[in-house]
């Protein structure tokens, strides 16, 4: 049979649904990229904030379309169905099985039992929403990855090193739906690293919720800077970044490991989400502005080349006018690289749902639009700064019409960042190669530039 795959939100979730599709190819199913022309279709959902939630209920709706035509299985997994599975199974009868992140040990026998005609059995859930529950909750993760296929092209992937996340930010629903941080062990992380150093990978790109707090659970401290330096001895491996660092957790080590090795890509990828003092307290967030701005600081005096990416909320409940300019101020001074700003979504069950002074759609829209209009400016001034430097960059791709390679430098996020067009001088034989090219202009947030 012929299985098709939709995979939303993170790229956390994107190596769990590499795994499920690594389940399927070992029990002889073909992988159909088309899903109009699978026989099964496995959706794999984000249930994070309510415009994800949205994405994954609108898809599973599509989907379903399909079995009206080929589809004659339609299976969810994820997310959305670990945090709503007993409202999912009554109000979609047409998905013919819901699979939940905790039943992920059992995902292969609940496949075959349906496609086999047996009765599935139903899941009990519960809801949960209370730390010491989340601190109870044991949520299996996927080891498998023998059976990976890797659907991100030949030259990057993703490496998930931990589950969960014990940060209990009030925001954030992610310890309801996956449980506390748990860390992997560094030998089977090493072991799956040399596997995709094997398959020709030369881009590794740590994830976790909190790459930090690696191995915090399970050795007693931090090993997120030893856990870099040993991937950097695999050979094979060209360049490694990690993503999600908060800003508690990056020591005086890891600024020193990132600034010592040259596979290690400069690049930092810090979530702050708000430089207000009050609101980063009703948000439980682990730093204040002082501490911030003194990390930034010193990553950029030890790291000067270094480039800072961060995320921040607006209209968090409570957020006043003072609180919003000073996060204006802020943004305009410290001069990121790379910002992404979400307006603050109200998720079931958090703490700040239940906060009061909850801010208005059309204020969160204003303050998300002020926020990206100055780092627009900021970005912009960045990337002219680029021109007539020489840069390294990945061959990924050729233009539509053929005149431009595209690429990504070093200080790159594949998918989240901008990237470099090189212009195509019968320059084919580049594409999945490194190459040294000199930036000749900007456009929006990507360079233009020439091979030397």
């Amino acid at each position: 049979m012929k299985v098709g795959f939709v995979s939303l939100g993170c790229s956390k979730n994107l190596v769990d649904t590499e795994i499920v599709i690594g389940h399927f190819k070992k029990h002889n199913f073909e992988i159909e990229n088309n899903s109009k022309l699978a026989e099964i279709i496995v959706i794999n959902t984000c249930g994070f904030i309510e415009s994800a939630k949205e994405e994954a209920i609108n898809t599973i709706l599509e989907m379903a379309e399909y079995k009206k035509q080929k589809c004659k299985y339609l299976i969810v997994i994820g997310c959305l169905v670990q945090r709503y599975y007993d409202e999912l199974v009554k109000s979609l009868p047409e998905v013919d099985l819901f699979i939940k992140i905790d039943e992920y040990e059992k995902l292969w026998n609940k496949i075959e039992d349906l496609i086999k005609r047996k009765k599935v059995e139903k899941s009990k859930t519960k809801h949960i929403s209370k730390v010491s529950e989340i601190q109870q909750l044991k949520m299996p993760t996927f080891n498998e990855f023998y059976e990976r296929v890797l659907t991100t092209g030949k030259n990057y992937a993703y490496l998930k090193i931990g589950e969960g996340c014990s940060n209990m930010c009030t925001y954030c629903a992610i310890p309801y739906i996956r449980g506390k941080f748990i860390s992997r062990k560094m030998e089977e992380i090493l072991e799956e690293t040399k596997m995709l150093a094997q398959k020709g990978i030369k881009e590794l790109i740590v994830i976790a919720q909190d790459t930090t707090k690696y191995g915090v659970d399970i050795y007693g401290e931090s090993k997120l800077a030893e856990l870099l330096e040993e991937l950097a001895q695999i050979q094979g491996i060209k360049w490694i970044r990690f993503l999600y660092s908060y800003p508690e957790g990056i020591t005086d080590e890891l600024i020193q490991v990132v600034k010592n090795n040259d596979k290690i890509c400069k690049y930092f990828d810090i979530p702050i989400q708000h430089i207000s003092d009050k609101i980063l307290k009703r948000m439980n967030r682990k730093t204040n502005k002082e501490q911030i701005q003194k990390l930034i600081a010193k990553i950029r005096t030890e790291i000067p080349d270094v480039v800072l990416r961060t995320s921040l909320i607006v209209g968090f409940p409570g957020e006043t006018e003072e609180d919003f300019k000073e996060l204006q101020e802020f943004v305009k001074e410290t001069k990121f690289d790379k910002l992404g700003t979400f307006m603050y979504s109200k998720e079931d069950g958090t703490p700040a749902a239940r906060l009061p002074d909850q801010i208005h759609g059309n204020t969160k829209k204003s303050r998300y639009n002020k926020i990206m209009a100055i780092q627009q400016k900021i970005s912009n001034e960045k990337l002219k700064n680029k021109i007539g430097q020489n840069v390294e960059a990945l061959i990924e791709d050729i233009s539509f019409d053929g005149k431009y390679l595209i690429g990504r430098t070093k200080q790159d996020v594949p998918e989240e960042d901008g990237i470099i067009y090189i212009k195509n001088n019968n320059f084919e034989d580049k594409i999945n190669s490194f190459v040294t090219a000199k930036i000749t202009d900007v456009k929006d947030y990507d360079l233009i530039g020439e091979i030397l």
